[in-house]
């Protein structure tokens, strides 16, 4: 007979395939994405992009820990669909909180994240009961009981709400990569912290389709209440386009053997590690989609600095992950994606162009980037058929 925590955990039977529920959560993110990116066009300065970072990654690391929440147990076990269930409310009332959550709405925010994983540590730490898998569940418990401290206090404390939550978020985001050292508990073990690749590949994919496809809708949007003007239809093309580029610069080749690399990996540093650069590429992609509204909204404005920094600084995030993601994952540079690198660096701080014509610039880079990867994705191909 099989125990009850032997049930909840993720057998070898069980599909890698992501679940109904999973993919339910995950349109929960889209609400959050679209008031992330909201929330910075408000506020284009330094600090505005600092908060708006603090609050993507917090909303950011409800999605990753959520998923190694399935990674790890039986998403079809009633007592994770549960979780999935608290999860997709907590991340959908951050995203309600998200436009004023460092002003008015810092309790709301700071109840759904501090619940979500306080819930997800309780049940699973209960669930396991008598099982050596216990331990790591109340690390994890600890940790986020630890975290909940100053990112309660930063929502009842408005003008010490920032620096509190900025340790908060430190303490999490460093849990999983020290394997959350507890008193008379210890560390995790290598192999509690053990990943199915296929899975967290597949989510990873997903996750990144519902970002691009966050993008496309903005530039929908924008573009729909725009005058349809030759101006405008040109720079909603561009912003396709870059949707289109940004998506295969993500999946060849690193995005398709994350799975792999993963499986033969160190979880705590790989799987931990993919969690981080993948931030860095979606803060791009929300950067892409209000450079995106600009340049769709107003194409033929000259002049504009901090709309031309936009727009190219949100292909110069994606490609920044995307370039530490290439060198995690299988230890290769592209200087290509070097390249384009500093182009769009140059690029943001020279150009006084009409914004058309910078996201044109942005555009292109991005197509000679993944012109230039195809092309040495199928150098080694075509050398062995000669």
């Amino acid at each position: 007979m099989v125990s009850r925590p032997q049930r909840v955990l993720r057998g070898k039977d069980v599909p890698l395939s992501a679940s109904f529920l999973e993919l339910f959560f995950d349109l929960a993110f889209v609400l959050a994405l679209s008031q992330l990116a909201r929330h910075l066009l408000a506020d284009l300065t330094l600090i505005g992009a600092l908060r708006t970072a603090l609050l993507l990654t917090g909303t950011w690391w409800i999605w990753v820990t959520t998923t190694w929440l399935t990674d790890w147990y039986d998403p079809e076990t009633s007592a994770i669909r549960g979780l999935l269930i608290v999860a997709t409310l907590g991340s959908l009332l951050a995203g309600v909180a998200i436009p004023q959550a460092l002003d008015g709405r810092g309790v709301l925010f700071a109840s759904a994240y501090v619940s979500v994983h306080i819930a997800r540590g309780a049940v699973t730490a209960y669930t396991l009961r008598g099982h050596p898998l216990q331990s790591r569940a109340l690390r994890v418990l600890a940790w986020y009981s630890v975290s909940a401290a100053p990112w309660m206090a930063g929502a009842f404390l408005p003008g010490w709400r920032v620096p509190l939550w900025v340790l908060a978020i430190a303490i999490d985001l460093a849990g999983p990569r020290l394997g959350w050292p507890t008193p008379r508990l210890g560390r995790a073990q290598r192999q509690e912290l053990h990943l199915a690749g296929e899975h967290f590949a597949e989510r990873y994919q997903q996750i990144m389709i519902i970002v691009l496809g966050e993008l496309v809708l903005v530039a929908g949007l924008t573009y729909s209440d725009s005058r349809l003007g030759l101006a405008e239809t040109g720079a909603f093309l561009l912003v396709f386009i870059t949707a289109v580029m940004i998506g295969l610069l993500y999946v060849r080749p690193a995005g398709q053997r994350l799975g792999p690399a993963i499986e033969r990996a160190d979880p705590a540093r790989l799987g931990v590690l993919t969690g981080y650069l993948h931030l860095v590429m979606i803060a791009g992609i929300v950067v892409t989609a209000v450079g995106a509204e600009l340049s769709i909204a107003h194409p033929t404005v000259t002049g504009d600095t901090t709309a031309a920094l936009v727009i190219q600084g949100g292909p110069i995030l994606f490609l920044l992950g995307r370039i530490l993601f290439s060198v995690a994952i299988h230890r290769r540079l592209s200087w290509a994606r070097v390249a384009g690198l500093f182009v769009l660096g140059v690029a943001a701080i020279v150009l006084r162009l009409p914004l058309l014509a910078v996201s044109a610039v942005a555009t292109g880079v991005l197509f000679v980037v993944a012109t230039a990867d195809h092309a040495a994705i199928l150098a080694p191909r075509r050398a062995r058929s000669r």
